[in-house]
């Protein structure tokens, strides 16, 4: 299993993968720049090759960037929809630069314009990226959400309608973040309503399409809608639901990384606590 953990970027991009490394990290996730701002300073051509070089010599097998928060891919208003474009190409960029092949994303919300509405704005605003970026060197990769206020994608058929929409198919993919799906209302802690879980995606989207994992547990309940992340084996989901995503073989490949709350401080105890239900 590839397991790992959102990284901070603090003191520099170059420095991610040697802090991956003492957390015990197999794979890690990074912010590209400050999440919650739109602009940016420029990314170094020596930082960039440094960020390189110390992923393979810490044995950071993958990372994946996670995009700002502030872009909304699926806003009415022109403006915001704009910026949000431009920001987010922006972020295709770095990505690239960084030899980060995966660009995990919020689909966005839809402000009540309506969901039809949202699931297209959403597919036009990657096929807009895409256009402007002009390689598949970066594959776009939808994460699940909990499905609180107007967000879209916390349905597979959601996320199925927007690929759907999409000019290029083939370099997209979806991140399943457990905490999202949860609260969405799928069982995956049971055994038998995880692997009708996963077997619905499979049929409503194809485990093709599955590209990153994110390991959260859940404050809020089954179907709650609450997208409230805990540490591992402290929230609805448990150590028994985690158990069946750590004994999946079709998982073996695929990136899988923390986003809990208590962060650095316990994410090496967490993935510890992880690794032994391989083993289990």
């Amino acid at each position: 299993m590839l397991l790992g953990a959102h990284i901070s970027i603090s003191d520099g991009i170059d420095k991610a993968p040697e802090r991956g490394r003492k957390l015990t990290c197999d794979c890690m996730q990074i912010f590209s720049k400050n999440q919650m701002q739109w602009k940016a300073r420029l990314l170094g051509l020596n930082e960039a090759e440094d960020f390189k070089t110390k992923s393979r010599e810490f044995k950071i097998a993958e990372t994946v960037i996670h995009d700002s928060y502030l872009i909304n891919l699926g806003s009415p208003d022109k403006a915001l929809l704009q910026q949000s474009r431009e920001a987010f190409l922006e972020e295709m960029v770095r990505a690239k630069h960084l030899g980060v092949r995966y660009l995990i994303f919020h689909p966005g919300a839809h402000m009540g314009a309506g969901e039809q509405a949202g699931l297209k704005k959403v597919a036009e605003s990657m096929n807009w990226a895409r256009k402007e970026f002009g390689s598949g060197d970066v594959e776009l990769i939808l994460e699940t959400t909990a499905g609180q206020g107007t967000y879209l994608g916390h349905s597979f058929e959601q996320l199925a309608r927007i690929i759907g929409y999409l000019e290029d198919q083939k370099n997209v993919g979806v991140c399943f973040d457990t905490c999202h799906v949860y609260a969405a209302g799928y069982d995956i802690k049971t055994k038998k309503g995880y692997e009708a879980t996963l077997e619905l995606f499979d049929e409503t989207l194809g485990m093709r399409y599955l590209k990153a994992i994110h390991l959260n547990d859940s404050k809020g309940k089954q179907g709650s809608r609450l997208d409230r992340h805990e540490q591992i084996g402290k929230g609805f989901i448990g150590m028994e639901g985690f158990k069946n995503f750590m004994s999946d073989e079709r998982l073996e490949r695929i990136p899988m990384v923390l986003e809990t709350p208590a962060g650095d401080k316990k994410y090496k105890q967490e993935l510890k606590a992880l690794r032994s239900l391989i083993r289990g």
